[in-house]
């Protein structure tokens, strides 16, 4: 089988091997044991790797490159136009040599995506939307657009849709779906902690505003100024950094704040499994993967209610939900911290929630998804 792959996220090269952000690449790997060959519509990178890409396993590869594309501004969007045509030449020609197309959305690449798979209304097609689907969310028009356009079953055939949660007015494309981390093998027993000591707190993403890391900081700062003995570690790199650097500095934050920059996935879990709660203050998510990790080990997240987290968080029994209301969500989180037991409680069933939703399972639904 010839799968193709539709995608805005850039790729590096060396020494001929593809590489890209690992969460993506897993996934495909996933994928790619049930197929022969990868035809991959993408952007290249000329800059090195890092320690968060990882190459295809896959060796039968036929790459496409194509340029990124931005709609965020008029000069950005006049460029698109003119690299649009050759772009969706080459969407085509992979769509057309395809046994079976797969779209990365939402994205601007995923867009032109949206519109080419319509011209192959009889090769089967699956999409994994990885933004929030909740049809009453503020997104951008281009989200919308590929929103209506993978819903609509008149238009867009053959085709399964892979989305975050279940929502109303959705058409047979739509399947609800999840990702994953772990495999059977990782459930190890959680670390025993307790409230006595530090009070450990993590925020894994990319440092930009959309992910709100600067409330995280406050936060934790704010409950450091209530006599809590609290630290914080943040994960990721991003436009954000210097920011945080400056607020972390000129407040005296240094002895229980820490930026950590970009990690592998070994040192990660590792601050997931000591830590006692992740913080994500979030504007937008789909499947937020670090909060379903951080449960995995036991983590209690602490998460804006976007997209589908509400399910994820039991509406409140496995997590908290955020209100980005300072005083507020400090009253919610002492109801936790002034009990061991609902501490407790709360992180089994964080953990038992979270390891329902493995590798050995995705891949399951991944096989049945390409032989229907």
């Amino acid at each position: 089988m010839k799968f193709a792959i539709i995608t805005h996220v850039p790729h590096i090269v060396d020494k001929n091997h593809y590489f890209a952000y690992a969460p993506y690449v897993k996934e495909m790997n996933i994928w790619g044991k049930y197929v022969d060959e990868f035809i991959i519509v993408a952007p290249i990178n000329q800059g090195a790797k890092t320690v968060i890409d990882i190459p295809y396993d896959k060796k039968k590869i036929v790459f496409l490159e194509i340029d990124e594309i931005s709609l965020i501004g008029w000069m950005a969007v006049l460029n698109s136009i003119l690299k649009s045509p050759k772009i969706c030449w080459q969407i085509y020609i992979a769509m057309q040599k395809a046994n079976h197309i797969h779209l990365r959305c939402p994205g601007n690449i995923g867009l032109l995506g949206c519109l080419i798979q319509i011209l192959f209304p009889g090769k089967p097609k699956t999409a994994k939307y990885a933004g929030n689907w909740d049809p009453e969310a503020k997104q951008p028009w281009s989200y919308r657009l590929q929103k209506w356009i993978l819903n609509n079953s008149f238009l867009t055939r053959n085709m399964q849709v892979l989305v975050y949660g279940e929502w109303q007015q959705s058409s047979k494309n739509i399947k609800p779906f999840f990702t994953a981390t772990y495999s059977e093998s990782d459930k190890m027993p959680m670390k025993k902690l307790d409230l006595n000591g530090k009070i450990n707190f993590v925020f894994v993403g990319t440092l930009v505003s959309g992910k709100n890391p600067l409330f995280s900081i406050q936060f934790v700062e704010a409950l450091f100024k209530k006599g809590y003995n609290v630290t914080l570690q943040l994960y990721g790199e991003g436009i954000e950094r210097k920011r945080l650097e400056e607020y972390i500095v000129a407040n005296k934050l240094e002895n229980y704040i820490e930026l950590k920059g970009n990690q592998n996935q070994i040192v990660v879990s590792e601050a997931y499994a000591n830590s006692h709660f992740v913080i994500l203050p979030s504007k937008s998510e789909g499947w937020p993967k670090a909060v379903a990790e951080g449960m995995f080990w036991g983590c209690i997240p602490m998460v804006t209610s976007v997209s589908c987290v509400p399910f994820m968080l039991d509406y409140g029994k496995r997590g908290v939900l955020l209100e980005t209301n300072m005083e507020q969500d400090i009253q919610n989180l002492e109801s936790i911290l002034n009990s061991e037991m609902i501490f407790e409680i709360m992180r089994e069933k964080a953990s038992k929630w979270s390891r329902k939703y493995t590798i050995d399972s995705f891949e399951t639904e991944i096989k049945k998804l390409l032989l229907k």
